[in-house]
């Protein structure tokens, strides 16, 4: 799968029902861990596709995201935003974040560290290493 479709797809997986900013900041973070290399991946489907990094790839969420397609409204959303995100004709609203989650969740990681921003119902952190 190509780098602009597995945005996409990990862009649905994680926030079909997020407004248009929520989407964007969810493929800037994505874009953000492929320019940062490393453990994450070289590339944006190496990032997406880490095992335990998007839960949309998970086993038990993998089929109804692969089961989009150009038809599915919120998809068709978040294929021009990955273009325009990988493109650079998006500013990174993240400040630079390559890590989130919902405001429902409490992860061990973001324990005691201040979001950089909430878009949606996400926190966006660019400060943890």
């Amino acid at each position: 799968m190509s780098d602009f479709l597995t945005m996409a797809r990990t862009c649905y997986g994680e926030g079909r029902g997020e407004s248009l900013d929520g989407k964007i900041a969810i493929c800037w973070t994505i874009k953000n861990r492929a320019a940062k290399g490393g453990w994450w991946g070289n590339s944006i489907a190496e990032v997406c596709l880490k095992p335990k990094q998007f839960s949309c790839w998970d086993d038990h969420n993998r089929t109804s995201m692969l089961a989009a397609t150009e038809t599915t409204p919120a998809f068709l959303d978040c294929l021009y935003t990955a273009i325009a995100v990988i493109g650079g004709h998006i500013p990174d609203p993240t400040l630079g974040s390559c890590h989130y989650h919902t405001t429902k969740v409490n992860p061990p990681w973001s324990e005691g560290v201040t979001p950089t921003v909430q878009i949606g119902n996400h926190l966006f952190f660019n400060n943890i290493e």
